[in-house]
């Protein structure tokens, strides 16, 4: 009876190691004496013991690979450190596991031969400003070459290029005058905006004050004129008036009268007067004959 409990503890012992559970995320490579047997998927699996031995578990998700800082020199013998970030999955496990000794020391080497040979055919200034150029021929050729591998390469990122030090200072030197130089440019173009305004501004109070002085001119003579001829319209209405009323001669002659006292009142430096009075009575007898014969 002892027997048989050992027995069966001794397959228990046996049997239950050999029963395996696999992840959704994860593939187990299995060998059967020694040799390549089969790949395992998600789900119940068993090996037979002593006969099948799991070779690898792989796992099946994205994995993401950061690399360090690689020397790499430019078209123009610029020496840089550049670090690259890989992005790759694992499509074969068998191939995974069978095509190269230390997969992700494979990638890391690879990737620091290919950057050094597509930065070998860059100027410095090309280098800072090609990034995504970098990142595709790295990807492309790094995909390539991972195939026998049983890795796809999914991405590539140029995480930092970092050139030498006097180097860096010279860019920043050039980049604090580029930025010097648009300051004054913008400065000077304001400068240049506000005087265009302010002279547009002067122009137009000119033209305005121009237009108001002319307006202003022309509304005075206008009242000049019309008052020059109010005056000549209430003269010649007067006479009219004179003509109407049949006016004698000793109405004449006191408006000669006036009139002579409106000469007297005037701006003239001399004034002539008839020697005698009685001219002054011809003169509206003369007036008053006029009047009667343009009757």
């Amino acid at each position: 009876m002892s027997i048989l409990i050992a027995l069966l503890v001794l397959v228990i012992i046996i049997v239950i190691p050999c029963v395996k559970i696999v992840p959704q995320s994860k593939a187990y490579v299995i060998e059967r004496l020694g040799s390549y047997y089969k790949t395992w998927k998600n789900g119940l699996q068993f090996k037979i013991p002593f006969i099948d031995r799991i070779s690898n578990i792989v796992t099946l998700k994205e994995i993401v690979k950061d690399f360090d800082p690689q020397p790499v020199i430019t078209k123009d013998n610029v020496t840089m450190q550049i670090d690259t970030v890989v992005y790759f999955q694992i499509t074969d496990p068998k191939l995974y596991t069978y095509g190269v000794e230390q997969p992700i020391s494979a990638i890391e080497n690879l990737t620091a031969t290919t950057l050094r040979n597509i930065i070998g055919e860059l100027e410095l200034d090309e280098t800072l400003t090609s990034r995504d150029v970098i990142n595709t021929k790295m990807r492309s050729i790094l995909d390539e070459a991972t195939d026998p591998w049983g890795i796809k390469v999914t991405r590539v990122e140029v995480k930092n290029i970092l050139p030498p030090k006097d180097i860096q200072e010279a860019m920043e030197k050039q980049m604090r005058a580029e930025r010097e130089r648009r300051e004054k440019i913008l400065q000077a173009e304001g400068e240049k905006k506000s005087s265009i305004l302010i002279a547009e501004g002067e122009k137009e109070s000119a033209i305005l004050r121009a237009e108001a002085d002319k307006e202003s001119r022309i509304k005075r003579a206008e009242g000049e004129a019309e008052a020059l001829l109010k005056m000549k319209q209430a003269e010649a209405d007067g006479i009219k008036m004179l003509k109407d009323a049949k006016a004698d001669e000793s109405v004449l002659r006191l408006k000669s009268y006036e009139t002579l006292s409106k000469l007297s009142s005037g701006e003239a430096t001399k004034i002539i007067i008839p020697a005698e009075l009685s001219s002054i009575a011809s003169f509206g007898t003369v007036l008053s004959e006029t009047m009667k014969k343009d009757k």
